[in-house]
C-alpha cells in the first residue's frame, strides 16, 4: 500500500524543515490526479464540459471559424492540456467537423486513471506527457480549460522583517500550517506591491507562465491558436486565493494533501505579457458569460430544447450555470492566443 502524503511531508518537513507552498502543492497534486477520476457527482467537483455539450461544441465552432479565416491551413492538430474524461474534446471535435475541420488529435496528460478514460473515448488521439513531444511542424489548436489552475503556485507574505517565502510547516501536535520562511524575498516581489502591508500575500504561478510561454512559441513557429478557461482575475492582486475541494465542498488546504483538488486563481493578465514576449498575439480576455454570449449559446440552448423538449429546463439550467455571473460566467476567464497573421477570435477583446 501507497504510504499516504500526510506521513510522507511531515516526515521530510521534521527532518529538514518546512517546505514551499509550491512543493506542498506540486506533489498533493501529482498524486491526486495520479490516483483517481475526480470529475463529477460521484466525484470532487463538475467541469464545465461535464455541465452541457454546449461548452465544447462552441469552443469547437470558435476553432472551425478561425482556422477558416486563416486559409485553413493543412495538417492542424487539436490540442487538449488535461483532458479530462474526454468530454471537451468529443463535443468540440464534432462540431469542429461541421466546419470542416478534422484535425490530429493530441492530449497532454500525465494521470493513469485519466488517459484510460480518454482513450476509450478517443482511441485515435496520440498522448503525450508534456508539451515537447507535440508535433513540431503543424499548425496547432490548442485548449485549457481548468488546467493552469492546479498548477503550483509559489506565495509570498510580507512579515515585519520583510518579505518572505510561504512555506508549509508543523505546529506542536504534528498537523500542517503556513509559516514564513528566513530568505529575504523583497527583490521577487513586484514593484507595485512591494509596499504592501504586513500580512499581505503576493502569489505566482512560475509553473503556468512557463506552459503559456511554450504554448505562445509553439503557435509563433508553427501557427495557430490556443483557448485558455479557467477561473482567475484579470489584473494582477494581494491575497492567497489557494483552495481545498473535496465532495464538491471546499476543504482546509491543509488537512490531506493528495485527497482532495487544490487549486489557485489564474493571474491572466500577467500570462498575456508572457504570452506576447514569446512571440503569439494576445486576442484578448474576456468573462466566459460574455463569451459564451457572444458565441451563441442561447440560440444553441433554444435549438437544444425545440428538439428535445422533456430537457428543456435542464438545458435553460446549464445554461444559466455556465454563463450567468453569480454562477461561472464572471468568476471564469477565457484567453485567446494566435500566431502572427491569424485572424481575431470571436468574443474576445483586450479589455474586460
Amino acid at each position: 500500500m501507497t504510504e499516504g502524503l500526510t506521513a510522507v511531508f511531515a516526515r521530510l518537513i521534521a527532518a529538514t524543515g518546512p517546505i514551499s507552498i509550491a512543493h506542498y502543492m506540486a506533489e498533493a497534486n501529482a498524486r491526486y490526479y495520479g490516483s483517481r477520476d475526480p470529475l463529477g457527482a460521484a466525484g470532487d467537483f463538475v467541469t464545465a464540459p461535464e455541465i452541457s455539450q454546449m461548452f465544447g461544441e462552441l469552443i469547437g465552432l470558435w476553432l472551425a471559424d478561425l482556422w477558416q479565416r486563416a486559409g485553413r491551413p493543412e495538417g492542424a492538430c487539436y490540442v487538449e492540456l488535461g483532458p479530462g474524461r474526454g468530454t471537451l474534446a468529443r463535443d468540440a471535435l464534432r462540431a469542429a467537423r461541421r466546419g470542416g475541420l478534422c484535425p490530429e488529435v493530441h492530449f497532454v496528460e500525465t494521470s493513469p486513471a485519466l488517459k484510460a478514460l480518454q482513450e476509450a473515448a478517443h482511441p485515435g488521439a496520440v498522448w503525450h506527457h508534456d508539451l515537447s513531444g507535440l508535433p513540431t511542424d503543424k499548425p496547432l489548436l490548442i485548449v485549457a480549460n481548468e488546467f493552469l489552475d492546479a498548477l503550483p503556485v509559489r506565495q509570498l507574505v510580507r512579515t515585519a522583517s520583510g518579505w518572505r517565502e510561504r512555506m508549509v510547516g508543523l505546529d506542536a501536535d504534528g498537523a500542517f500550517l503556513p509559516v514564513a520562511g528566513t530568505r529575504p524575498m523583497d527583490a521577487a516581489v513586484p514593484e507595485r506591491f512591494a509596499t504592501a502591508a504586513e500580512g499581505a500575500i503576493v502569489e505566482a504561478s512560475p509553473a503556468a507562465a512557463t506552459i503559456v510561454q511554450e504554448v505562445a512559441g509553439r503557435l509563433a513557429a508553427q501557427g495557430g491558436a490556443a483557448l485558455l478557461i479557467d477561473y482567475g482575475y484579470a489584473e494582477p492582486q494581494l491575497g492567497s486565493t489557494l483552495q481545498a475541494v473535496r465532495a464538491h465542498r471546499k476543504v482546509d488546504v491543509f488537512a490531506a494533501p493528495g485527497e482532495a483538488d487544490l487549486t489557485a486563481h489564474v493571474d491572466f493578465a500577467t500570462l498575456g505579457e508572457v504570452a506576447e514576449q514569446a512571440g503569439a498575439r494576445w486576442l484578448g480576455t474576456s468573462t466566459q458569460g460574455h463569451w459564451l454570449a457572444a458565441l451563441g449559446i442561447g440560440a444553441r440552448a433554444g435549438s437544444l430544447a425545440r428538439a428535445a423538449p422533456q430537457a428543456a429546463e435542464a438545458i435553460e439550467a446549464a445554461t444559466i450555470r455556465l454563463t450567468a455571473p453569480a454562477e461561472m460566467g464572471a468568476l471564469f476567464k477565457v484567453m485567446g492566443l494566435a500566431a502572427p497573421g491569424w485572424p481575431d477570435g470571436a468574443g474576445l477583446h483586450r479589455v474586460i
